[in-house]
C-alpha cells in the first residue's frame, strides 16, 4: 500500500510518483485535463473572492509571522513581523496546487489548506506590498491522484487560468491605480503566471507596471545562456537585487539528491532551451546563504525535525528561522538547470542538522520531486529582501 506524506501545509501526496504535482503540456506549462467547459465567471467584487486584500482583519494574510531565530549554538532570539500599511507596490499572489475538493476543480470556498498555503508562502511579503491573492477553481489534488491512476474524472483545464485572468482584470481596474505589482507564484500559480504573463502582459503598456514575477518551483524557459527569448519576449532573468521588470525562478534540489533522469523539474523541451534559474541568495552568481522561515512545528510544508535544539526547547512562535545552516548555488549540467541547496548541519554543536523538505512514499525519499514542497520558505527571508530592493529600484525609475 502506498503511503501519504504530508508534503506541504495540508498538501497531502498520496500518488503514483509518476505523474508531476502539476500536470502540464510538454514546454508550454499549461494544464493538462478535459477541455474545458461552460462554467460562470467569479465575482472578483465580492469579499470572499479573495484569500488577501490590503486592510482586512479577517483575512488570510493578517496572521502571526513571529519567528524563533535558532542559532547554531543553541541560542533563542524572537522576531517580531509586522505587514507595512502604507507599502508602495503590490503583491498579487496565486498558490500552488494544495485543494483536496472532491471534484475535478476546486470550489471557490476557503478552506485551510488555502488559508495554510497563504500564510506559509504569501503573507510575509505584506511586510513590502500590498497583498493581493485571489481564490481560483484551481486543478485539484483529486484529479491529479485520479489521473495517475488512470481513472480521470471531469476537469476544466482552462477554468483556473480563467479565473486568474478575471481577478487580474479586476485588479487593475479597481485596485492597482498605476501601482508596481510583483507577480508571486508557486507550482500551478507559477504556471498560470506563466501563461497570464505571456498572454496580457508581455511586450504590452502594462508590464510597465511589473516589479518583478517570482515564479518558483516552475520550469521557466530561456536559451542557454541567455535571459530572455524563451518563456517570454520581453521580461529576462533577474541578475541583480537592484533589477525591476525581471524573473526570479528556479526549483531546487538537495546537493545530496541532485534530479534524477526521470525528475520533473529543471527541465524543459526544445532545441537549445534549459530551464531558467536564478539564486534568491545570490542573482549575480555564484552561492549564497538561504534565508529561510520554516513552521515551527514538526509536520507541515517546510518543518524540521523537533526538537529544533537539544536538549528539547519549546518553541512559541509559529515559524523558525536557522542562519548559516542553508546555502544554495544555480547549477547546469547533464541533469537539469536547478536550485542546488547544501545543508550545514553540524553534529557538534545543539541546534538540528538537517531540514523536511523531501516528497516521502513509505519512509522513501522520491528524488524526482526534490525540495518542491519548500521552494519558497527556504529562501523567504531573501525572496523578502529582494522585492524590497527590487520595489526601490522601480521607484526611482518610475
Amino acid at each position: 500500500m502506498t503511503s501519504c506524506f504530508l508534503a506541504g501545509v495540508f498538501l497531502t501526496v498520496c500518488l503514483a510518483i509518476s505523474a508531476p504535482l502539476f500536470a502540464q503540456t510538454p514546454g508550454t506549462g499549461a494544464p493538462v485535463g478535459a477541455p474545458a467547459t461552460s462554467a460562470p465567471k467569479n465575482d472578483y467584487g465580492a469579499p470572499d473572492a479573495w484569500l488577501c486584500r490590503p486592510g482586512r482583519t479577517n483575512d488570510a494574510c493578517a496572521v502571526d509571522l513571529a519567528t524563533t531565530v535558532v542559532a547554531a549554538d543553541g541560542g533563542l532570539t524572537r522576531e517580531a513581523w509586522s505587514a507595512d500599511p502604507n507599502a508602495p507596490i503590490d503583491c498579487f499572489y496565486v498558490y500552488p496546487t494544495v485543494s483536496t475538493d472532491p471534484t475535478g476543480n476546486s470550489d471557490m470556498t476557503a478552506g485551510p489548506e488555502e488559508r495554510g498555503v497563504v500564510r506559509a508562502q504569501f503573507a510575509r511579503f505584506a511586510s513590502q506590498c500590498r497583498p493581493f491573492a485571489p481564490m481560483y477553481r484551481q486543478f485539484t489534488l483529486t484529479a491529479l491522484r485520479a489521473a495517475t491512476n488512470a481513472t480521470p474524472i471531469q476537469a476544466d483545464r482552462t477554468l483556473g487560468y480563467n479565473d486568474v485572468v478575471d481577478a487580474w482584470n479586476h485588479y487593475l481596474t479597481h485596485d492597482n491605480n498605476g501601482r508596481g505589482v510583483v507577480l508571486i507564484g508557486h507550482s500551478q500559480g507559477s504556471y498560470v503566471l506563466m501563461q497570464l504573463i505571456r498572454a496580457e502582459i508581455d511586450g504590452k503598456p502594462v508590464q510597465t507596471r511589473i516589479v518583478s514575477a517570482l515564479l518558483l518551483g516552475a520550469n521557466v524557459a530561456v536559451p542557454k545562456g541567455k535571459d530572455v527569448g524563451g518563456a517570454f519576449a520581453h521580461m529576462p532573468l533577474c541578475r541583480s537585487a537592484d533589477q525591476a521588470g525581471c524573473v526570479i525562478t528556479y526549483v531546487s534540489f538537495r546537493s545530496t539528491v541532485p534530479p534524477p533522469a526521470d525528475s520533473r523539474f529543471g527541465r524543459v523541451t526544445g532545441e537549445g532551451m534549459e530551464a531558467g534559474c536564478t539564486n534568491p541568495a545570490a542573482l549575480a552568481g555564484g552561492s549564497g546563504a538561504l534565508h529561510a522561515y520554516f513552521t515551527s512545528v514538526g509536520a507541515g510544508l517546510g518543518s524540521a525535525p523537533v526538537p529544533w535544539v537539544a536538549p528539547a526547547t519549546a518553541i512559541e512562535t509559529p515559524f523558525v528561522s536557522v542562519p548559516g545552516l542553508l546555502s544554495a548555488q544555480c547549477v547546469s549540467n547533464e541533469k537539469g538547470s536547478y536550485l542546488e541547496v547544501m545543508v550545514h548541519g553540524n553534529p557538534n554543536d545543539p541546534r538540528t542538522d538537517d531540514i523536511v523538505g523531501d516528497v516521502m512514499i513509505n519512509g522513501k525519499v522520491v528524488p524526482s520531486w526534490g525540495l518542491h514542497p519548500i521552494d519558497v520558505q527556504e529562501a523567504m527571508g531573501n525572496l523578502v529582501d529582494l522585492v524590497a530592493r527590487q520595489s526601490k529600484a522601480y521607484l526611482a525609475s518610475h
